[in-house]
């Protein structure tokens, strides 16, 4: 083979890189209809445990009344029921709230106050978790946050799996609830049922949970104690390490789709871009912890089938994990051949982009269908999720010659040489391009004069390269030892429940 035959072969397989991702993506939602008949139900059964709610609270003021007084409404016995908010030191009207709500409801709303606070979620949950295990009255945990709300039966529909001893630990469904949400929090919340609703069915059936939702964690007094009594505060991403050392001690968490718990999420790209940052690093963190799990045979049948190690859960975490990675790979190698095959790379980003308009079809769809309520809402987001220049290369790849004959044909145009070389290079560098311009959505989010930009760009870059532009971040913030301190998103009580 000759050295040009084999950079050509090098390229080729930087874009094949390219492709798993997309592959993943299809993989999970191609599991989707599996759940109907692979699920945790069959195991179910009526059961209604005593449960301590844990609920961190650091100036909530703003939203911790709705959440409680729905929490005492709940379609649960009113006498296995019970509350511990454990406020963080707050300086707001936070204690006057909860002093008020456990007067209304005397012995079912306890309230904890710590003396030092600012320590990070994971200390303040671990306040409250101490004081539910040193009572015997506890036999389960539910660790939720303060600004969300309960659809009545939720709470039902989780404690059901805990009627198998098997099952550690059981978790909910977040829907953005905002009542008037902006772009971006239309945009979470399709994102959300791409990656709880949609995903974690797709977990269910292989057998391993990437993640219990932070704001809606139910614990079994034994998986509790057999996993130390506490949360770990040495990560970003307590509720995911949580997750694995409870499969990994051979427990089943299970996710419920039809126990809804609504939430209120960031409106502004500044907002979701610190959350998301803390959520990456902490994923990061946990890839590290946890490096002895990734690609081993699957756990034995008799220690639960959690398969964290199987090559399907690693795929699935991976693609996410690394996927500025694959789009660095696979723009590389696009523009690599380019420059030394044209016709090889032609094929290649017409194959991997017919690849990528299969699968925003597919999944899209799945999506609308999986969540008529989030569809509704976000219909229009999850079109243009990719963004609308991504729709514009898709179309590009889909019907070959499309902008560079047929729409300057309609204006008397004719694109010339050079001008279609440099419009290929664009089409096969945009996903790139458009990772490495998302900061620019954020920067003009933060300045008075150009905030109203913010939101066209959002649209014309996409939310996904939003995303995986955040995921590089915290890859650089990873490396160069940034402070990990927990960074809280504020909250002012959108959520109609």
């Amino acid at each position: 083979m000759s050295a040009h035959d084999a950079l050509v072969v090098a390229l080729v397989v930087l874009v094949l890189l390219g492709a798993v991702p997309v592959l993943a993506g299809i993989l999970q939602y191609a599991l989707i209809p599996v759940h109907a008949w692979r699920n945790h139900l069959r195991d179910a059964a009526p059961h209604l445990p005593r449960v301590v709610v844990v609920v961190p609270a650091w100036n909530e003021g703003a939203v911790l009344a709705a959440s409680l007084e729905r929490l005492m409404s709940l379609q649960y016995p009113p006498d296995r029921l019970r509350v511990l908010v454990v406020d963080d030191a707050s300086t707001d009207d936070t204690p006057d709230v909860v002093l008020a709500k456990a007067a209304q409801h005397p012995g079912r709303i306890v309230h904890l106050r710590r003396a030092q606070g600012g320590q990070g979620k994971a200390h303040t949950l671990n306040h409250g978790i101490e004081h539910a295990l040193a009572d015997r009255w506890m036999q389960a945990l539910l660790i939720m946050d303060a600004d969300v709300i309960y659809r009545p039966d939720s709470l039902r529909k989780m404690t059901r799996h805990l009627a198998d001893e098997r099952v550690g630990a059981v978790t909910a469904f977040i829907r953005e609830g905002s009542g008037r949400p902006g772009s971006v929090a239309r945009f979470i919340g399709y994102e959300y049922v791409t990656a709880q609703a949609a995903a974690r069915r797709a977990q269910n059936v292989l057998g391993a949970m990437a993640c219990l939702a932070g704001g809606a964690q139910l614990h079994s007094r034994a998986n509790l104690e057999a996993i130390g009594g506490r949360i770990d505060t040495t990560t970003l991403a307590e509720d995911t390490y949580t997750t694995f050392l409870t499969q990994l001690d051979g427990r089943h968490v299970v996710f419920e789709p039809a126990a809804v718990v609504l939430a209120e999420e960031p409106d502004s790209v500044r907002a979701l871009w610190k959350q998301r940052v803390r959520w990456a690093r902490g994923n990061v963190q946990i890839t590290s912890m946890f490096d002895h799990v990734w690609f081993r045979r699957p756990w034995p049948l008799r220690r639960g089938g959690e398969r964290l190690g199987s090559w399907t859960f690693g795929l699935v975490w991976f693609s996410v994990y690394l996927l500025p990675v694959s789009i660095v790979a696979a723009t590389v190698g696009l523009v690599g051949l380019h420059l030394v095959a044209q016709t090889t790379a032609l094929v290649a980003f017409r194959s991997l982009w017919w690849l990528a308009v299969a699968a925003y079809v597919f999944i899209t769809t799945v999506t609308l269908l999986l969540d008529r309520e989030t569809a509704r809402r976000s219909w229009f987001q999850g079109l243009t999720f990719p963004g609308l220049l991504a729709l514009v290369v898709m179309s590009a790849a889909w019907v070959p010659g499309l902008w560079e004959e047929t729409v300057p044909g309609v204006f008397g145009l004719r694109m010339t040489d050079d001008g279609r070389d440099w419009w290929q290079l664009a089409l096969y560098a945009w996903p790139l391009l458009a990772m490495l311009l998302a900061p620019l959505v954020r920067a003009c989010d933060g300045v008075r004069g150009l905030r109203l930009l913010s939101v066209p760009l959002l649209y014309v870059i996409g939310f996904g390269p939003v995303l995986c532009a955040i995921t590089l971040d915290a890859y650089v913030k990873q490396w160069r030892g940034a402070s990990a301190a927990w960074d809280k998103t504020e909250k002012t009580g959108r959520v109609v429940g």
